[in-house]
């Protein structure tokens, strides 16, 4: 009986076996051996080819990123959404209404009266507090003479809070026949009605209404230089000033009084104090030689001109025009200027 061979082979396979040996020089069987080794190999090697792997439509790293922006685009939402809400709320509602004057609180007011500050913000009462314009009405504010500076702030629910710093003043002031108060940057104010402070100063004159801000307040630097000079060693001798003037600054001039009446002394635009000593310390022998003893110019070093107004006024008076100066004043009798030399 006739094995049956374990694998059939085709015709077609046995002839290329046998035409493959003959180029090779093998036999028959072992090209049909050859055969049967590639096909044994082919599942193995069919099992190490790659697979292709579907893929989502977006890489991993973009999709977490767009799930982060997607997050943050609804907690923007819902934020801008509350802030509309809020905004509406604030705006509209009637909790946040100046209803009354009562609702604006003033601090740090003394010479500013209530009056005049609720001039500035009269039209805010019954206004929503959310549409009061804080930087307007500041400025506002600031344009009272007294006030040198303001700040308006809002105290919810609806209360309006103004702080007020007011200006210090340093002299009275005589302007166009009224007397005022003026700081020392020439800001003149009015003199304050009820007010509990009481001020001691001296009159500058010499100044007037239309003149610029600018001049006033060079002046008063040179009145804040005189008076701080007479004050600095401890004799406090501006309390004995009633007026100052200020219209030549080569020539500040101040009216000193005393029991025996008043007298104009020239103190030049230096060394106040130094001047001022020599006028305490001689005025006493120059009323005794000088019966009407008006005015002493010292604006001069080592030099003393008893009366030189008069002279001046007498120059005015005499037709020519023309006031006779101090220094080419020829030494006469009172009331005409006497020059005196001081060592």
């Amino acid at each position: 009986m006739a094995r049956k061979a374990p694998f059939p082979v085709a015709e077609e396979d046995l002839e290329s076996g046998v035409a493959r040996s003959r180029t090779y020089n093998e036999s028959p069987l072992d090209a049909r051996l050859l055969d049967l080794d590639e096909e044994a190999e082919s599942p193995f090697l069919r099992g190490q080819k790659r697979v292709p792997v579907r893929r989502g439509a977006l890489p991993r790293k973009a999709a977490g990123r767009l799930k982060i922006a997607l997050v943050l685009a609804v907690i923007t939402g819902c934020i801008a959404v509350c802030g509309i809400v809020l905004y509406r709320y604030a705006t509209q509602s009637w909790r946040f209404r100046i209803d009354s004057s009562d609702n604006i609180e003033i601090l740090g007011a003394r010479n500013v009266s209530r009056s005049q500050i609720m001039e500035v913000v009269a039209g805010d009462i019954d206004r929503n507090i959310f549409y009061v314009p804080l930087e307007t009405r500041k400025k506002q504010l600031e344009q009272i003479p007294w006030v040198q500076s303001a700040s308006v702030s809002r105290s919810l629910p609806d209360r309006l809070r103004i702080a007020i710093k007011e200006r210090t003043p340093v002299a009275f002031v005589e302007i166009n026949g009224h007397v005022e108060m003026i700081d020392a940057h020439g800001v003149v104010m009015e003199q304050p009605t009820g007010s509990q402070a009481s001020y001691s100063f001296p009159v500058i004159v010499g100044m007037s209404e239309t003149e610029p801000l600018s001049t006033r307040a060079a002046r008063m630097k040179t009145y804040l230089r005189l008076i701080r000079e007479l004050d600095s060693d401890g004799g406090h001798y501006s309390h004995d000033l009633s007026d100052v003037d200020l219209s030549d600054p080569d020539d500040v001039k101040a009216t000193v009084t005393d029991p025996h009446g008043a007298v104009l002394v020239h103190l030049g635009s230096s060394k106040f104090l130094e001047r001022f000593k020599i006028y305490v310390a001689h005025v006493q022998e120059w009323r005794a030689q000088f019966p009407k003893l008006q005015s002493v110019s010292l604006r001069y070093d080592h030099q003393v001109i008893v009366n030189p107004d008069a002279v001046a006024s007498a120059g005015n008076q005499d037709g020519t025009g023309a006031p006779t100066t101090p220094e080419a004043a020829p030494g006469t009798t009172a009331p005409g200027p006497h020059k005196k030399k001081h060592p």
